[in-house]
Formats: C-alpha cells, sequence, structure tokens
C-alpha cells in the first residue's frame, strides 16, 4: 500500500506540511518515489500563475534538445524555478530538475483555452518521447499553476535532498504520494499523483481491472491517454474522459469507477442516467481495494473509495491555519 496526504487550504501551505504527514505514515512507503504536486502556486510563483509551468529532470543533453525544440515551436520562457540540492548518500543525483514557464507561441494569443490545453498536451507527450529511449527527458506536466517534483527515495530525505524546509515553494492545494512498489519496476513515470489537462488523480491500492480499462481509452483514440507505468493512471483519465470528454459533473466519476447495485440505483433520481452508464462504461469499472484522492481543474478537491473493497480514507478538517506551517503544531478535528 503507498500513503497518500492531500491538504487543501484557504492560505498558502509549504510542500513541507504534506512530507511531513508522510513521515508518520512511514512503515506504509519503501523509499521507491515520492511524488509532489501543487496547484494554485504562491510565493515567488504567484504572479506566474497565467503562464504555463513545464515540470520535469533532463540530463544536460536532454535539456539542450528541450530548449532547442521550445525555441522553434515558439514558447518563450519567463521565469524558470529549481531546487537548491543538497546531495544525499542514497539519492541518485540527476543533472536538472526544474519548472519553466512560458508565454505561448504568437500565433496561439487569442487562441480558445481548449486550443491552448491541446498544444500544451502534445507538447508534453512529444518531450517525453524525445528522452524515453534513454531517459534524459522527463517531463511530468505542462499546465499553468500546477508544479510537480518527482524522485526516488524516503520523502523526508527527499524533502532534504530539494531543500523544501528552506525554498519558498507554496501553494494552497498540495498533494504528496510515499510509494510502495508492489506491481511495477522503479519508474518515475509510475510515482503517484498522475496529471493530464488540470486533472489529477493518486491511489492507494491495486487495480486487477487495469488491462480491460487501458483498452477502452485507448481505443478513445485521445492523445494523453498513453504511458500507463502504473495501473494506477488510468483513475486520472477516466476522470479526465469522464468530465472534460463526457461533459459529466464530478459525482458521475464515483458511479462510473464504482456503480451502485441495482436496489440502490432505484432509490436514486437520476435512475435512467445510472443503469444507461453502468451498461455503457462498464470497461470502467475498477475492481480495487482502492482509495483514490483528485482534483479538478477548478481545485474541486474529493476522495472515492471502491464500494466493493474499501480501502480506508480519512477526512481532516484543519483549523488554525494562520499558525506557522507545521502538522505538529497544527490542531485536527476527524
Amino acid at each position: 500500500m503507498c500513503r497518500l496526504i492531500a491538504i487543501t487550504s484557504e492560505n498558502y501551505v509549504s510542500p513541507m506540511d504534506a512530507v511531513s504527514a508522510l513521515e508518520t505514515m512511514k512503515e506504509g512507503h519503501d523509499g521507491s518515489g515520492m511524488g509532489l504536486i501543487l496547484k494554485n502556486l504562491g510565493g515567488e510563483l504567484r504572479e506566474l500563475k497565467n503562464y504555463p509551468a513545464l515540470s520535469g529532470i533532463c540530463s544536460h543533453e536532454g535539456l539542450q534538445k528541450l530548449d532547442d525544440y521550445m525555441v522553434r515551436a515558439g514558447f518563450r520562457l519567463i521565469h524558470e524555478w529549481r531546487p537548491t540540492l543538497r546531495p544525499l548518500t542514497g539519492i541518485r543525483k540527476r543533472d536538472n530538475y526544474f519548472v519553466k514557464f512560458y508565454d505561448y507561441p504568437e500565433e496561439y494569443n487569442g487562441k480558445l483555452l481548449h486550443e491552448r490545453e491541446s498544444l500544451l498536451l502534445k507538447t508534453r507527450l512529444r518531450l517525453r518521447k524525445m528522452g524515453e529511449d534513454n531517459g534524459s527527458i522527463i517531463i511530468f506536466s505542462f499546465y499553468p499553476d500546477v508544479l510537480i517534483l518527482k524522485e526516488v527515495g524516503d520523502p523526508m530525505q527527499l524533502a532534504e535532498f530539494f531543500g523544501l524546509a528552506n525554498s519558498s515553494l507554496a501553494a494552497k492545494i498540495v498533494f504528496a504520494q510515499g510509494r510502495q512498489n508492489t506491481n511495477y519496476a522503479i519508474n518515475l513515470y509510475a510515482c503517484h499523483p498522475f496529471f493530464i489537462q488540470g486533472f489529477c488523480t493518486m491511489t492507494n491500492g491495486e487495480n486487477t481491472a487495469f488491462t480491460p480499462i487501458r483498452e477502452f481509452l485507448a481505443s478513445r483514440k485521445l492523445p494523453g491517454y498513453t504511458g500507463y507505468n502504473s495501473d494506477s493512471e488510468v483513475f486520472t483519465h477516466i476522470l479526465h474522459y469522464t468530465i472534460r470528454q463526457l461533459k459529466y459533473p464530478l459525482i458521475y466519476y464515483k458511479d462510473i469507477i464504482t456503480p451502485l447495485t441495482g436496489s440502490e440505483m432505484e432509490a436514486r433520481p437520476d435512475r435512467d442516467v445510472l443503469t444507461l452508464m453502468k451498461a455503457s462504461l462498464r470497461p470502467l469499472c475498477i475492481d480495487g481495494p482502492n482509495c483514490v484522492i483528485g482534483f479538478t481543474p477548478d481545485g474541486t478537491c474529493f476522495m472515492v473509495q471502491d464500494a466493493k473493497k474499501l480501502r480506508p480514507g480519512k477526512t481532516y478538517f484543519k483549523i488554525n491555519i494562520f499558525l506557522k506551517s507545521n502538522l505538529r503544531e497544527i490542531k485536527n478535528l476527524r
């Protein structure tokens, strides 16, 4: 089982809050990866919310290829954030960790949001493809107001490695996962959280229905439904497909991945919709146990469990959020 923590706050919080929470669940992750995603950025990045942020890792050679490609594609670099690294024994230091903020190519000035999102997705996939053979370019996201950090190692050690305690990084939504490797090789693309066009999920559990879900998503012929170094990445794409492609409200995400029984549907006023949905989208039904935590482009956060094989999750309401960012100093109500 992996360990997950999601923080949403009215005030900006440090990613160290999330890493500290993972430390309290240390027995549940094995150092095979930590992923951090920040949304609604603060600190030095607060004024850059409208510019797409490219989060990734590159070798020196890969970074040169990436920079050359972005110039040719018409993207103009606005700002670059890099962690202040502190090399530690046991953590493999890669050449370049970065978040680069760009202005769109001139021909995209005045374009609609979905046209810009399509450009960003295709660019991310192209850059990822360029580095797949030798690992020289690893790209996690390319989207406004979103930052992702991932690396192999113990979360607290990685926080020290990235200098997060002394960093100006802050956000109003922070998700973190401490990975426990179960089914796949150690690969940064297999480390949660996963992200596509404003939609994000991370999962604690297994997905034995991975193959039929992957095949259904691939049959949609939509860019971005690819990769799948983890069986949990399909949960992000189901969320994206449910809301962005099918235009369903968020509540139906639960009804798609873990449908109600016939008697339960009869009690719902939208039972006809649920019945049709269950029949037509059956390939997207998960087979847990799973606890899925995620957010949508507007910042709505949610948590859902597989009804058949419940993997527990807990919700805490954070009070006294004006205090210094330290989970040990903040009281919680269950």
